[in-house]
C-alpha cells in the first residue's frame, strides 16, 4: 500500500551518519525499514538510508492509534520517512536513537524475497538488485568506494594525468582468445578492450606520467573465486621508467590504498570480520623474488609435500603456486623476471639474459594471488615488429602503436591492477563477486 500524502517527505531531511551534529535536535529521516522488534506499546523499527543504521523508538502513545498499528505491520525494506529527536545512547548501534513524534509510510511492503533464513549462493546472485541492501554487501562495497578513490587521490597527488583508453578496440593486446567481439559499423568487427595499456603509452609519451581508469572485459572461460569476464582496472604508465620504477610505484600505491581502508571503513571491516592486523602489514618496501628463485621456493614446497605437482621452469604460476610464493611472507611480494615466454608481447627483455621478460606480479597473501601485473615496456622498434610477428598479429593495426617507436621512444613502464582483486583482498572476502554491484561471470549475465 502506498500512501498519498506526502506532508514529511516534502521536508528538508537528515541523513543517519550525521546524527552525531543534531544531537537533542528534531530530524526528518528517510529511508527503508531494516528490521522491526516490538514490546508492547513500544517499536523498535531499524531504518536505514543508505549511511548508516538507526534504531527508532516509537512510543503507542506518542503517535496516532491508526500509525502506530500501521508502522507495527510493516514489513521489511517499507519506504517510510520518520519525524524525531536524536538520543545519544552509547548502547545503540552508531551511538543514537530517534525518538519519533510523528512517521509517514511511502510504500508498504510484504514478502521482501531475501530474509534473515539462510539463502544459497545462486538465489542471492539472482536476486543481486536486492541483495546490495544487506549489511554485508553494503559493507564491502563501500570498501569497494574507498579504494577507488585511494586509487584515484594516489595517482592525482602523484603528478599523474588521467587519460582515459577506448573501450572499443580494433585488435588484441594480450592475445586473441579471450576477447569479445563486437560488430562495428559496415562489417567491421571490433573487440571490447582487454586492456587500456597501448594507447597509454602513447598518453606517456604526450604527458610523461599517466592513468586510465575504466572496465574492462575477458573472455576466459574461467569459473575460479578471481575471475570476472567484466572488471575495473587502473592502469599508470610512465615514461622514462624502468621495471624498479614500476615495482617502486606498485608497492607505494598498495600502502596508501590499505591505510585509506583502515582509516576510513573501519565499521565496514568490522562487520566482515576482517582481521585487520594483516591490511596494517602492507607496509612498504614489499620483498623481491626473482623468478628463478620462486621456482626454487616451489620445487622445496613440493618435496616438503605443501603441493601437489613439481613446477618446472618456465611456465607461469597458477593460483596454488601463487598462494604458496605469498604464504611464505608477511606482506605482498613482488615476483620479477618471469620468462618472457608467458608474458605479453610488448615485454622488454633483460639484456643479461633475453629468455627473461623485465616484468613484475604482485602477490598478495592470504590466497588473493596476483593484485597487480606490470614492468618495462620494449623501446625499440624492430624488437616490436619482431613481437607482433612471431604472435601473428596484423600489423597494420599496430602501425599507431609502432609510431611511438618511431617517434621519440624512451623506456616506459607501467602496470594494471583490478579494482575487484584489491577489494576482495582489503575486505578478505572469500569470492570476488561481491565486490562490484552487478557481477558478470562465465554463466552470469543478468540481472
Amino acid at each position: 500500500m502506498t500512501t498519498q500524502s506526502h506532508a514529511i517527505a516534502s521536508d528538508n531531511h537528515t541523513y543517519i551518519n550525521q546524527l552525531s551534529k543534531h544531537e537533542g535536535a528534531e530530524v526528518v529521516l528517510k529511508g527503508w525499514l531494516y528490521n522491526m522488534r516490538s514490546s508492547g506499546k513500544i517499536l523498535f523499527p531499524q531504518l536505514r538510508d543508505g549511511t548508516g543504521i538507526v534504531q527508532c523508538v516509537v512510543l503507542k502513545n506518542a503517535i496516532s492509534p491508526e500509525l502506530f498499528e500501521q508502522l507495527k505491520g510493516l514489513g521489511q525494506e517499507s519506504a517510510l520517512v520518520v519525524k524525531g529527536t536524536v538520543r545519544a545512547d552509547s548502547r545503540a548501534p552508531g551511538g543514537y536513537e530517534i525518538d519519533v513524534s510523528n512517521a509517514e509510510v511511502l510504500q508498504e511492503v510484504h514478502d521482501y524475497p531475501i530474509t534473515p533464513k539462510e539463502h544459497g549462493t545462486e538465489f542471492l546472485m539472482d536476486h543481486r538488485h536486492l541483495w546490495l541492501r544487506s549489511r554485508r554487501q553494503h559493507a564491502v562495497l563501500k570498501v569497494r568506494h574507498t579504494v577507488v578513490q585511494a586509487v584515484r587521490n594516489f595517482f592525482d597527488d602523484d603528478g599523474f594525468t588521467l587519460c582515459d583508453a577506448p573501450i572499443f578496440t580494433p585488435a588484441a593486446c594480450e592475445g586473441t582468445t579471450t576477447l569479445f567481439e563486437v560488430d562495428y559499423f559496415e562489417g567491421e568487427k571490433a573487440y571490447l578492450t582487454q586492456s587500456g595499456q597501448l594507447y597509454n603509452e602513447a598518453n606517456a609519451a604526450a604527458f610523461g606520467k599517466v592513468y586510465c581508469f575504466g572496465p574492462t572485459f575477458r573472455a576466459e572461460k574461467s569459473k575460479t573465486r578471481r575471475h570476472l569476464t567484466e572488471f575495473w582496472m587502473v592502469e599508470p604508465e610512465m615514461a622514462y621508467a624502468t621495471l624498479e620504477d614500476v615495482m617502486s610505484l606498485s608497492e607505494r600505491m598498495l600502502a596508501y590504498i590499505a591505510v585509506q581502508v583502515l582509516e576510513k571503513r573501519s565499521e565496514e571491516l568490522k562487520v566482515l570480520e576482517r582481521d585487520t592486523s594483516k591490511l596494517e602489514a602492507i607496509v612498504a618496501p614489499f620483498p623481491r623474488v626473482h623468478y628463478d628463485e620462486a621456482v626454487k621456493m616451489l620445487q622445496e614446497g613440493f618435496e616438503k609435500g605443501a603441493l601437489e605437482s613439481k613446477f618446472e621452469w618456465g611456465g607461469d604460476f597458477g593460483a596454488p603456486d601463487e598462494t604458496y610464493i605469498s604464504s611464505q611472507f608477511d606482506r605482498p611480494v613482488m615476483v620479477h623476471h618471469y620468462p618472457a615466454a608467458v608474458k605479453a608481447f610488448y615485454m622488454a627483455r633483460d639484456p643479461e639474459r633475453p629468455e627473461l621478460a623485465l616484468g613484475v606480479d604482485v602477490l598478495a597473501p592470504e590466497g588473493y594471488g596476483e593484485v597487480i601485473g606490470g614492468g618495462e615496456r620494449a623501446a625499440s622498434l624492430e624488437f616490436i615488429k619482431e613481437q607482433i610477428a612471431l604472435h601473428e598479429l596484423p600489423q597494420e593495426a599496430f602501425e599507431w602503436y609502432l609510431d611511438l617507436r618511431r617517434y621519440g621512444s624512451v623506456p616506459h613502464g607501467g602496470f594494471g591492477m583490478g579494482i575487484e582483486r584489491c577489494t576482495a583482498w582489503m575486505c578478505g572476502i572469500e569470492h570476488i563477486r561481491e565486490t562490484i554491484p552487478f557481477p558478470r561471470m562465465l554463466y552470469r549475465i543478468r540481472p
